[in-house]
């Protein structure tokens, strides 16, 4: 077999592989950053402040679509492309209010000072930062991105949520007297598949616990004039048409990776089995 021997580039001091290379390379094929199935909008768009965003890139999901303001930096990264990066991202935001907008930063190199810069914006700026390797195969060269610092999605209540605990009290006043019962008795439907579990009372919505541990497989929502269920499940199109069917209000969080159905009264008999399957997928995801 023979032995291949990987010669490590640096791509700051190489006139030939130079930004605009790096940057035609992502552009041919934006999956290489490791981010999903990606595709171009533009290259090198001019922004309203002036500057020039170096890559937008989108995914691949028309019905929740993200985009990625991309920056990229040879060598090691420093305060005026964080900086850059963030404004970028922040323009975009604001001029298309209507998609998702992640900051991305590729850099050769992030040194643990500007690490722990970027520590302060996370939670607060959905910020992903790629350390870029490239070497010399052969005659060829290889890209290899690595995420070292990921954005934190934020309003996702699961059990790792540290939510903030209230009481039933507080939820007679929030909504109303009948969907508070219409969710007991779509809480009901849950115990039915899994008895162990019992409602939890959060600020946002109601949870579940099972042996006093967050298990939010599923979480409810009351309004005063319906109740939003969520289930924690994979996305499924013929699915989402059979609910749609037996005439429930449905909705997928691509974002969240969830599947919401608003309900105004209790399920009917055709109806009820569906949400059994649901919530039956839902805890298998969960790993209960």
């Amino acid at each position: 077999m023979k032995t291949v021997t990987l010669e490590s580039i640096n791509l700051k001091n190489n006139q030939t592989l130079n930004e605009k290379w790096l940057q035609a390379q992502i552009a041919e094929n934006p999956a290489i950053l490791g981010l999903g199935e990606l595709h171009l909008r533009t290259r090198e768009k001019i922004v309203s402040s002036g500057g020039r965003l170096d890559l937008l890139l989108e995914d691949a999901d028309s019905d929740s679509p993200t985009r990625y303001e991309c920056e990229i930096q040879l060598g090691d990264t420093d305060e005026s492309h964080i900086i850059r990066t963030i404004e970028y991202w922040d323009l975009e935001r604001k001029r298309y209010p209507q998609y998702d907008h992640v900051a991305v930063l590729v850099a050769e190199g992030v040194t643990s000072r500007f690490l722990n810069v970027l520590s302060l914006f996370n939670g607060q700026i959905p910020l992903i930062v790629l350390k870029l390797e490239a070497f010399k195969v052969g005659n060829d060269i290889a890209l290899h991105f690595t995420k070292i610092f990921d954005k934190v999605q934020l309003g996702l209540p699961d059990e790792t949520e540290v939510a903030e605990p209230v009481n039933r009290a507080y939820w007679e006043k929030k909504s109303t007297a009948p969907f508070l019962k219409l969710a007991d008795e779509l809480i009901s439907i849950v115990k039915e598949v899994e008895p162990s579990v019992e409602s939890n009372y959060n600020k946002h919505y109601i949870g579940l616990t099972k042996n006093d541990v967050a298990v939010n497989f599923c979480i409810f929502k009351v309004r005063k004039s319906f109740v939003m269920m969520r289930f924690h499940v994979e996305r499924d199109d013929e699915m989402i048409q059979e609910l749609e069917s037996v005439g429930l209000d449905v909705e997928y969080n691509n974002k969240w990776n969830n599947l919401q159905i608003k309900f105004s009264k209790y399920p009917s008999e055709t109806q009820k089995p569906l949400i059994v399957d649901l919530i039956e997928q839902a805890k298998k995801r969960r790993g209960l």
